[in-house]
């Protein structure tokens, strides 16, 4: 969950809000004027952020770096299917198309 904090805060505690994404990979969030927000994550988040969308879908980069950030808890796992037969006659008849 990002912690959000107001500009001036962040000022104040710029070496706590920093440890905190950097070492936690937490994501700070700080309210600017004019209802901005910026955000501040880290460099591995961004990394595996950017590795993500310029990977194809279907590729091993693009699940890797999907794993990446299920582990970061930035987006969520995949529900676990159960696997019986239906579930595998899938895979089946598309092969046979």
């Amino acid at each position: 969950m990002p912690i959000a904090t107001t500009q001036s805060d962040f000022r104040k505690h710029i070496k706590d809000y920093l440890d905190r994404v950097n070492e936690d990979e937490q994501t700070v969030l700080v309210a600017r004027s004019n209802q901005r927000t910026a955000a501040i994550i880290s460099q591995n988040q961004l990394n595996a952020l950017l590795d993500a969308v310029n990977a194809k879908e279907d590729s091993l980069d693009y699940a890797i770096a999907r794993d990446k950030l299920i582990d970061m808890h930035i987006i969520p796992d995949d529900p676990i299917i159960d696997s019986n037969d239906n579930y595998w006659n899938q895979f089946k008849n598309s092969e046979e198309k």
